[in-house]
């Protein structure tokens, strides 16, 4: 909010003289009507392996996180530059690989990796599109730099939080938006669902039926499952609803099956279908993949598109982007360490104590130490992890990640946050304006995830 002068940011302004009046009180009260307000939504998630409450309300907080109409231009811009390059890419390596010939990725970095699925190669997905929604994390250190953390092109969760952070806001606090012209978030379903028509096969027959195939309630994401669902006007789906035949897919009614022709897929590559991936899995469609490779459906995201969104391909994110748009990446990638280069990982064991050291395949910020703020027993006994297992390793620098003000039992304080923009790509890329905010509710932390204590934020982009 503040600059290093001590003066406040222009986005801001509104907003701190509104601080300013606004009591304990009010505050206090506010905070306690949206948590009532998502306890009657059931807007929850589920805490694995956490005996003592397995389904939670993410702590939402009422200051909101505000970027200026030029900021978010130029943030725009990056983005949809990586997501471009991002869906080449992975065209690229399930066709002619070039980008492997011309020696820019080690061939082993993909073909070994767990995340590529060679099943998909020679597939053309409709539009050459691989990821359809994709959530790209992104941290701010300074006024004019912004780092890109980490993509996330598998199965991207967070963005029924960011809705009903908005229409928490606009409950809770109208004269705030009656002060100012704030981008609307809530035409996002309304987006999902065109970018899902826009990639129905080329055998479609009038509308497109889409479905939402979800693992079930016991998912950690299953309100957000339910919750677009409902709002796009589509079927919730799991497993068993669904059936292969005659080389097409179709959903079980109450009267006569319906011929489905995309699939919003919330569930992971090795469950999707037990004849061509996890024999044992009981969460997918019999049969499905091989609907998908004859073209008559599509399944988003697609199937082996969580090889782009690896934490060691990450690394070479900045190759990809100058080999596929002959341009300079927009948004910088934050120095990273690999723990499968020698000299790499010399440094990491000799430095650990100074840096964050993260699983290639980890999400929800479990698998990984914040070397700064760790013991001297949790460093050790991580050294011992990764000596077992460099190659499951990457390193980052402890970023000097931005803060925003917060509510916090002692009053209004910083807390440090990132931001996960979603983005569309289908008939064109749609960006929706501002994102998620995951915010470290606990002082110093660096660590926003919901699953290790984070909260969330509703997020401002200001109109010119």
């Amino acid at each position: 909010m503040f600059a290093p002068n001590g003066s406040v940011r222009a986005p801001y302004a509104r907003v701190e003289k509104w601080l300013e009046n606004l009591g304990n009180e009010v505050i206090e009260r506010a905070l306690r009507e949206s948590e009532a307000r998502f306890r009657r939504q059931g807007i929850t998630f589920a805490v694995y392996g956490d005996d003592k409450a397995s389904e939670r309300l993410i702590p939402f907080d009422i200051v909101p996180r505000i970027f200026s109409a030029t900021e978010w231009r130029r943030l725009s811009a990056g983005i949809e530059q990586r997501v471009r390059a991002m869906n080449a890419f992975l065209h690229d390596l399930y066709h002619r690989q070039e980008i492997l010939r011309a020696g820019r990725i080690p061939y082993d970095v993909i073909i070994q990796n767990e995340a590529f699925v060679p099943e998909m190669v020679g597939v053309n997905p409709v539009k050459g599109i691989y990821a359809h929604v994709m959530g790209i994390d992104i941290v701010r250190v300074n006024e004019n730099e912004f780092y890109v953390l980490e993509d996330n092109c598998r199965t991207p969760s967070g963005v029924s939080y960011m809705l009903e952070d908005r229409e928490a806001m606009m409950f809770l606090f109208p004269e705030l938006f009656a002060q100012q012209r704030v981008a609307p978030v809530e035409n996002y379903p309304a987006m999902l669902r065109k970018t899902l028509d826009s990639v129905a096969p080329s055998t479609t027959k009038n509308e497109p039926t889409v479905v939402l195939l979800t693992p079930g309630i016991h998912n950690s994401a299953f309100f957000e499952h339910a919750f677009l669902a409902d709002e796009m006007g589509v079927e919730l789906c799991e497993g068993d609803d669904l059936f292969v035949s005659d080389g097409w897919l179709y959903m079980r009614t109450t009267q006569m099956p319906r011929r489905v022709d995309v699939v919003y897929r919330r569930i992971d590559d090795a469950y999707l279908d037990p004849l061509a991936f996890r024999p044992d899995s009981n969460l997918g469609v019999p049969g499905i993949f091989d609907v998908y490779r004859a073209g008559h459906v599509t399944l988003v995201n697609a199937p082996g598109t969580g090889v782009a969104d690896d934490k060691s391909i990450y690394t070479y994110m900045p190759d990809i982007i100058r080999f596929y748009t002959g341009e300079k990446p927009l948004l910088n990638n934050v120095p990273t360490w690999r723990c499968s280069d020698a000299s790499d990982l010399k440094y990491v064991l000799e430095h650990l104590a100074e840096l964050v050291v993260k699983e290639v395949h980890g999400s929800g910020g479990y698998g990984m130490l914040v070397g700064p703020t760790s013991s001297k027993a949790e460093i050790e006994s991580f050294r011992a992890k990764i000596k077992a297992r460099p190659t499951n390793y990457i390193a980052q620098p402890t970023l000097a990640l931005s803060a925003v003000p917060t509510f916090t039992q002692s009053g209004i304080a910083a807390r440090h946050v990132d931001l996960r923009p979603f983005v569309l790509s289908g008939d064109r890329i749609r960006i929706t304006p501002g994102g998620l905010t995951r915010v470290a509710l606990k002082e110093g932390s660096l660590v926003v995830n919901s699953s290790q204590g984070g909260g969330t934020k509703d997020t401002w982009v200001l109109e010119d």
